[in-house]
């Protein structure tokens, strides 16, 4: 009996490891992908605003500049932007050379100018505000490309209800796969979200042109997207 007894408790002691390693193996999962959008009506514009000043030298071009983006600045606290809505973004200063064509196939560069650009970041609390701040900020001097956004102080409510209806979105998708499948879906093993942002509008020379006349603003809503991924463990 003895012989009979020791191939079977080897065979038990080999089983044990095999029922210890499935159970250690990760469940069947399923990973979807859900998205949620809600929106609010803005309460801030933000503009970039660019004035470039051409000079035969660059202490010229800088003093030029200088001139016009101070009136820029004094508009817009006339205006009722407050100090801290108010950031320089950039200066630079830079030679603008005439290039000719030699006989040999070489370029001969001829400095012929200094530009210097410098560039406002507003801030509008007052969106009704925002056509005549442009308006007034181009009649001053803002003569290149910048960009007009809306956004929201504080968005955080608006964001929580796109993020609800991603995750929403996420477990209607994942039923609908697990029943095709002929499962079911468990708990929430992860959950990873990202939100989505608008991007500002760009704004070219020639919008800033057509702005010397009249700058009909229309806010709109700003949409806020989030897109959340979760992973289901699947009974």
């Amino acid at each position: 009996m003895t012989r009979h007894l020791l191939p079977l408790a080897l065979a038990a002691a080999i089983a044990f490891p095999a029922i210890a390693g499935a159970a250690d193996s990760p469940p069947p999962r399923i990973v979807v992908t859900g998205e949620g959008e809600a929106t609010a009506a803005p309460d801030l514009a933000l503009l970039t605003l660019s004035v470039m000043r051409e000079a035969k030298t660059a202490r010229a071009a800088l003093d030029a500049n200088n001139d016009a983006m101070a009136s820029v600045i004094a508009a817009m606290k006339s205006a009722g932007i407050k100090e801290r809505d108010l950031q320089t973004a950039g200066i630079q200063i830079s030679p603008r050379y005439n290039y000719t064509n030699k006989p040999d196939g070489s370029q001969e560069a001829e400095l012929i100018a200094y530009q210097v650009t410098n560039t406002l970041s507003v801030r509008i609390r007052d969106i009704d505000k925002t056509g005549e701040i442009l308006d007034k900020a181009v009649s001053l001097g803002v003569n290149q490309g910048g960009g007009i956004s809306f956004s929201n102080e504080d968005p955080t409510a608006t964001v929580t209800e796109a993020r609800k209806k991603a995750v929403a979105d996420a477990m209607a998708k994942a039923r609908t796969l697990a029943e095709a499948a002929g499962v079911s879906i468990g708990r929430v093993l992860e959950i990873t979200d990202q939100n989505v942002v608008p991007p500002p509008i760009p704004m070219n020379a020639k919008a800033f042109d057509a702005a010397r006349e009249s700058v009909p603003v229309q806010a709109g809503e700003n949409s806020y997207t989030v897109q959340v991924t979760v992973t289901f463990e699947l009974k």
